[in-house]
C-alpha cells in the first residue's frame, strides 16, 4: 500500500468538512440546537459562579460528549434513511439505540452539572 504524503491543503479541507458538519447538525437537527443552547447557559453560569479549572474540564468534556453523541446519532439516522426509507425493524432498532446513546450522555452531563453547580448555588 502506497503511503500518502502529508498535505496541509488536505488537512485544511478535512477541517472544512468538519465545520460543514457542525453547521449541518445545528441547521438540520432541532435537538442539537437545544443542546447548544444548554451549553451556552452552562458556560454563562460557569463564569458567573466561578467554577474551578477541573470543573471546566468536566463541563467541556460533558458538552463535547453530548454534541458528539447527537452528531453520531444524526449520522446513523441519515444513513438508515438512505438505506431503508421504508419502515424496517432493524432500522428502528438502530435509530432507537442511537437516541438512547444521546439520552444517556445527556443524563450523565446533567448529573455532572448538578454536582458542580448545585453546591455553588445553595451553599
Amino acid at each position: 500500500m502506497k503511503e500518502e504524503k502529508f498535505s496541509i491543503r488536505k488537512r485544511a479541507r478535512s477541517f472544512g468538512y468538519a465545520f460543514n458538519g457542525i453547521r449541518t447538525l445545528l441547521h438540520d437537527e432541532h435537538n442539537s440546537r437545544i443542546h447548544a443552547f444548554a451549553m451556552v447557559c452552562v458556560v454563562v453560569f460557569g463564569f458567573l459562579l466561578g467554577i474551578s479549572p477541573i470543573e471546566w474540564c468536566v463541563v467541556a468534556l460533558c458538552c463535547g460528549g453530548v454534541i458528539m453523541a447527537e452528531a453520531m446519532n444524526s449520522a446513523i439516522e441519515a444513513i438508515a434513511d438512505l438505506v431503508s426509507p421504508e419502515y424496517h425493524p432493524l432500522i428502528k432498532k438502530a435509530k432507537d439505540v442511537g437516541a438512547a446513546g444521546v439520552l444517556m450522555m445527556a443524563i450523565a452531563a446533567a448529573t455532572a452539572g448538578l454536582i458542580i453547580f448545585l453546591p455553588k448555588i445553595f451553599f
